[in-house]
């Protein structure tokens, strides 16, 4: 029989018990606390278009599309 392998597996353990604990994920900060979801359909080509947008703009596309919204529909600006 062999010994064991010196080969590292696919990941690797922690060594102490303090590399064992991990600080928690920060959870994503909502603009305001009373949000709704929305879901529309658009084409690949479109969706695609949008994502190089906002990685240009060094945004998400979430923070972007908000950002839209609010100028064409927010309380200050837009039509009634």
């Amino acid at each position: 029989m062999k010994g064991p392998s010196n080969k590292r597996g696919f990941a690797v353990r922690p060594t102490t018990p303090d590399d064992w604990v991990r600080a928690p994920e920060a959870t994503p900060k909502l603009p305001d606390p009373y949000t709704a979801r929305l879901t529309i359909d658009v084409t690949p080509v479109l969706r695609g278009r949008i994502k190089i947008t906002a990685f240009e703009r060094g945004l998400t596309v979430a923070e972007m599309l908000r950002a839209l919204l609010e100028r064409e529909y927010g309380d200050a600006g837009g039509a009634p």
